[in-house]
């Protein structure tokens, strides 16, 4: 944790001056044994979509509670880049890798959505009906020392999603990445115009159908390619925000 990430519902106080965490809490924990920390140090930590701030250790109760006392920095952060991602929902232990890595990169959404390809039942993971995936999120964003956390949609369909980004991005620059169908790299389809905002879909682990090819032609995505090599999902989404954002001028 190189931020130590907080969120409303911990502080006992409206002004947010001050928490208390549990003692087999894993940012405790992580005060405690990582950081070493004792009475009266400091740590840097953040509030989830706010600012960032330095945490102070006050104490550590009998019970191994931790006290925490909070100065936050007037500024907010800048938002995230205008990065969103359309993906067709991967294995569990994928979509955790994903969620970590392009939040610790840099986008503004993810979008899973079934495929026909996917497996249905990916869907029903713990990740998702339990809301695991925040802490994968905050995981990320830790990592990388901000508090944005990227919005999140799981339960759309790839129809509902093509739609809702054609009313939301309408001016955004729309690229699919295919193995199959591709006269471009992702590179070449991002070079002009400079620095728009990307919406970049990637298919599940066995990829596009041509039917969901021709849907997202429709909804006037260029496909494109990372190059001759077949990637792992995770590895492209890393490749393809990493694109983004260099052509954004973020990298």
């Amino acid at each position: 944790m190189n931020l130590i990430l907080f969120t409303p519902d911990d502080f006992s106080t409206a002004s947010r001056d001050a928490a208390t965490l549990a003692k087999n809490d894993a940012r405790a924990a992580h005060i405690i044994g990582v950081l070493r920390r004792k009475p009266g140090d400091t740590f840097d930590a953040g509030l989830v979509n706010g600012p960032r701030g330095k945490g102070t250790l006050s104490g550590i109760a009998s019970d191994g509670a931790v006290s925490l006392a909070f100065a936050w920095d007037k500024t907010e952060p800048p938002p995230l880049p205008p990065v969103t991602l359309v993906i067709g929902l991967p294995r569990p232990q994928t979509a955790r890798k994903i969620l970590n890595e392009a939040t610790a990169l840099g986008v503004s959404e993810m979008h899973f959505v079934a495929t026909a390809r996917g497996e249905p039942s990916y869907a029903q993971s713990t990740l998702w009906t339990t809301g695991e995936y925040r802490r994968h999120l905050e995981a990320g964003a830790a990592q990388a020392f901000c508090t944005r956390i990227p919005r999140i949609e799981f339960s759309n369909t790839l129809d509902e999603t093509l739609a809702s980004l054609a009313r939301d991005r309408p001016s955004a620059r729309r690229v699919a990445l295919d193995n199959y169908e591709s006269p471009a790299s992702l590179g070449e389809c991002l070079a002009a115009p400079p620095k728009s905002p990307a919406i970049l879909a990637l298919g599940s682990e066995r990829g596009w159908t041509a039917d969901e090819r021709d849907r997202l032609r429709a909804a006037h995505f260029a496909f494109a390619h990372l190059g001759p090599r077949v990637l792992r999902l995770e590895t492209a989404v890393v490749s393809a925000v990493t694109l983004a954002l260099a052509h954004m001028g973020r990298m």
